[in-house]
């Protein structure tokens, strides 16, 4: 005989002063919570790789600039290797930009093209005629 015999064949006494709960509810009260809020997200972005920005020599951009000056000339679609700094930590990534060359504006060094995207020019890398 165990210690709960005389009480477990009992009726369940339901209360008078509450309404009983419905399962959905229940569940909720013993559900997993975030304790600190935004915890997973400063995890995630922390882990997040980014590159750094490489620096091209004068060498580099003296040949770089000589070609921008022969794509103008072309006429052709170009295909830019461009960095983007990210927006919230040090660093960025590399991205394509492909298009036709409308003009470069020395002024405020950017290289604009027939769709209305401006590329920095601080920011090519290199790029490549694709036609």
């Amino acid at each position: 005989m165990s210690d709960y015999d005389d009480i477990i064949n009992l009726p369940y006494k339901k209360s008078m002063r509450h309404t009983p709960m419905d399962r959905a509810d229940r569940a909720a009260q013993f559900a997993a919570f975030a304790a600190l809020n935004g915890y997973d997200d400063a995890i995630s972005e922390t882990g997040r790789l980014t590159l750094a920005q490489a620096e091209l020599t004068d060498h580099e951009l003296s040949d770089m600039d000589a070609r921008l000056k022969e794509i103008l000339v072309k006429d052709a679609e170009i295909e830019f290797i461009c960095f983007v700094p990210d927006a919230s930590k040090t660093g960025g990534a590399y991205k394509s930009v492909k298009g036709k060359v409308s003009r470069i504006d020395e002024v405020r060094k950017v290289v604009i093209l027939e769709g209305g995207e401006q590329v920095p020019l601080e920011y090519i890398r290199d790029f490549t005629d694709v036609t």
